[in-house]
């Protein structure tokens, strides 16, 4: 294939993804708005749970990944009945995985005091991150069921059930948080429960999808004829856990450093969730470049094609630096405005000013980097994503963050740098390893 055919499939494969995606960021974004708008406290105290439990959901997505190249290698092989039966053990593996992630999750609600945030945020913080936290199990099953319909093409069934559901987030955020349509004004805990229920409905959409769909019939068969196997549970396992906690690092990155700059006072938290958000837009669209890379390449890797593995990686690389450079330029245009959209707080809105320009300069190693990692993943070479990314962001970026912030007393610019030097590191060791599996 031509490295033309290899874009279009990408396009067509990621277009439905990175939609259904950005659904998400437009509710987050919307999320960070009417908090900002109601309170800067209650933004402060939702970027401190926000990064912690999403840090255990990007976990536990990342070991849900492991369904992703089974399903290239079966859908190669027109293998469909055998699809079903792995998304039935795959669902159990996510529920077992999800069951030590709420109990690490406990453990740190209950010893929360003792990381040094601020105490005025704490009655804020706890009952939003009980909330939050009730909603990871929805958020699992349901990543599981994306990664099935994603897997065998048909992203855009993950496309309207995410916009159904943001829209209705949206919705009850709106509700919740200022006291709408009889409803009392919950502020940030409206905005959780709005969350919790969107989330809920999110996981029942996939289900009725999935069992009402007549084209999905040979899944059902698998998914109900096929019992819980140990080989499956043992692959699943070992290909699930590198990728989550790759993942796992990486969204440990962002944690530890929203724990950190907590410890510079709640302007500080308020106007890096503002920037978080931000830049979660971007990262989110690079992430469906990557989920369909890793789609393709798995695909080719069963039919030991390594020609066509290297062109799709290549091609996606090469659409990765086009999208980086597109959302670079347009977040320098919105530069002056953006942080007013969230908060009219003027202390926090300088802060914003610093952190932007740093956000701009690492998309490029940023969307290089996710396309990189799930190539790897889609030819299950896993272990080495997870030490490539523990070198980069634990050994390198995260201690170097600390000493620029800390040492050299640039405050929350400091902490912010550790982010695109550890995505300039991880670009540079992926790009090592990729090229020497792919050179078959």
């Amino acid at each position: 294939m031509e490295y033309k055919q290899h874009i279009k499939s990408l396009v067509l494969l990621g277009l439905p993804i990175i939609i259904g995606q950005l659904g998400n960021i437009v509710t987050g974004l919307a999320d960070t708005v009417m908090v900002g708008q109601h309170s800067t406290d209650e933004l402060a105290a939702a970027s401190f749970v926000n990064n912690v439990i999403n840090a255990f959901i990007i976990l536990g997505t990342g070991f849900s990944f492991n369904y992703t190249p089974i399903i290239g290698e079966h859908i190669a092989i027109n293998k469909r009945i055998a699809i079903g039966g792995w998304l039935k053990n795959s669902l159990m593996a996510n529920t077992t995985t999800t069951a030590l992630i709420l109990l690490v999750l406990f453990l740190i609600y209950i010893n929360v005091g003792y990381l040094g945030q601020p105490e005025e945020l704490m009655p804020l913080i706890r009952p939003y991150y009980l909330v939050l936290m009730s909603s990871v199990l929805f958020v699992m099953l349901s990543n599981t069921f994306r990664q099935f319909v994603e897997g065998i093409m048909d992203a855009s069934i993950s496309m309207w059930v995410l916009t159904l559901v943001n829209a209705i987030n949206i919705a009850g955020n709106y509700v919740l948080i200022y006291g709408k349509c009889g409803f009392p004004e919950l502020g940030l805990l409206g905005a959780g429960i709005s969350t919790l229920l969107s989330r809920i409905i999110m996981l029942l959409l996939f289900v009725a999808v999935f069992v009402r769909q007549e084209k999905y019939k040979p899944f059902r068969k698998g998914f109900l004829v096929t019992p819980f196997r140990k080989a499956y549970w043992k692959r699943l396992n070992l290909i699930g856990w590198p990728i989550a906690f790759q993942q796992g690092i990486e969204a440990a990155t962002f944690c530890i450093t929203t724990i950190m700059i907590g410890w510079l006072g709640g302007m500080a938290l308020a106007a890096h969730q503002v920037a978080i958000a931000v830049s979660t837009v971007s990262f989110t669209i690079y992430l469906g470049l990557g989920s369909a890379v890793a789609i393709r390449t798995s695909m080719f890797k069963r039919l030991q094609d390594w020609r066509n593995v290297r062109r799709v990686t290549l091609a996606g690389v090469g659409l990765a630096v086009l999208l980086s450079v597109t959302l670079s330029l347009l977040l320098y245009l919105c530069c002056d405005t953006i942080g007013s959209y969230f908060t009219d707080d003027e202390a926090v809105l300088q802060i914003v000013a610093i952190l932007l320009p740093i956000l701009i300069a690492y998309q490029f190693g940023d969307s290089i980097q996710i396309v990189l990692a799930n190539a790897l993943r889609g030819l299950s070479d896993v272990t080495s994503i997870m030490v490539i990314s523990f070198v980069a962001y634990f050994i390198i970026a995260i201690p170097a963050g600390y000493a620029i912030a800390f040492f050299l007393d640039k405050g929350i610019a400091g902490i912010w740098l550790s982010y695109p030097i550890g995505f300039t590191c991880s670009v540079i060791l992926l790009g090592m390893r990729a090229y020497r599996v792919m050179k078959r």
